[in-house]
């Protein structure tokens, strides 16, 4: 339903936090789709048939170059969220390209991991453990690359409509998912880089 289909019964507020709950639903609902591939991935993580193990495969300073720019991008994003509370539409607009150029970096750096994996012949066909893995670090990587497309649509509402009170609610929902996956992040460095290379 639009803003414009609301009945006079049904404030704008109104719909907007409905929405703001039902993408917490959402958050809840994709928070244990990664509870179960965490828990996957620590069931496979000794399952490597003989192959490469994360000490053999995983780069520190790579994973930590990605950490970085997840964590930077989140920062941004909040400077973006400061800019959208005090009205600045050119401020949001400027600190969004920022966090998708800092996101672009991110993926790179897994699709630069992955290719290397691949080429190396630790695919996530070789063995349970890279097949959990790929899973687990290919999800986020996805949703990541989900929320920079994201990012890109409400830059353009921004610049279309300006900060009304749907697009404001719009960029709300997109911070909490961003915040999210900086969470997710931060669990798959500490469960899957940290101790696959110590």
């Amino acid at each position: 339903m639009t803003a414009e289909a609301l009945t006079a019964d049904e404030p704008a507020s109104d719909a907007h936090e409905q929405r703001a709950f039902g993408f917490w639903l959402y958050l809840m609902s994709d928070a244990i789709i990664f509870s179960l591939l965490f828990a996957t991935y620590a069931v496979m993580v000794q399952n490597t048939d003989g192959g490469p193990t994360g000490k053999t495969l995983f780069s520190l300073p790579n994973a930590f170059a990605e950490t970085m720019l997840l964590l930077l991008s989140s920062i941004t994003f909040g400077f973006a969220t400061l800019a959208m509370r005090s009205g600045d539409a050119t401020g949001v607009r400027r600190w969004l390209q920022v966090t998708v150029v800092l996101g672009l970096g991110f993926v790179g750096l897994e699709m630069r991991e992955f290719y290397g994996l691949v080429h190396r012949g630790a695919g996530p066909d070789r063995s349970g453990f890279l097949s959990a893995f790929f899973t687990l670090v290919g999800t986020h990587g996805a949703h990541v690359s989900v929320g920079l497309i994201w990012i890109l649509v409400m830059t353009g509402q921004i610049m279309v409509k300006g900060l009304t009170a749907p697009v404001v609610s719009r960029l709300g929902r997109l911070g909490m998912f961003w915040h999210f996956l900086d969470i997710i992040w931060i669990g798959i460095f500490s469960v899957v880089y940290l101790p696959g290379v110590l």
